[in-house]
């Protein structure tokens, strides 16, 4: 689940599509067992949450390390009619460049 980087962990975390709109409580794998962290309602995919002390365990004088988790949102497998017409209507009533700054 986790990458290594130094002392932090990270973890890319799997979200569904309301979860990053709606917002809510998650379950994270930690290293020393699950804990519950708050997704924000209206999270980007690249935004990165730090859960402090959560990376690796202290040792030789440093400090534990954080998790940092990144939520990716997964669509469903089989996409329904109802969730494409709701996007054809967003698409047309509340456009977005997400990519605007990438020249």
């Amino acid at each position: 689940y986790f990458r290594v980087e130094g002392h932090d962990l990270r973890l890319d975390l799997p979200v569904t599509l309301y979860e990053a709109v709606l917002g809510g409580k998650v379950q994270i794998p930690t290293l020393s067992g699950k804990v519950e962290m708050s997704l924000p309602a209206g999270i980007s995919g690249g935004k990165t949450m730090r859960l402090r002390g959560k990376g690796l365990p202290a040792s030789e004088g440093k400090a534990a390390g954080d998790l940092l988790v990144t939520p990716r949102v997964i669509m469903p497998d089989q996409p329904s009619a109802e969730l494409e017409d709701l996007m054809r209507h967003w698409a047309a009533t509340r456009p977005y460049d997400p990519r605007k700054d990438l020249g």
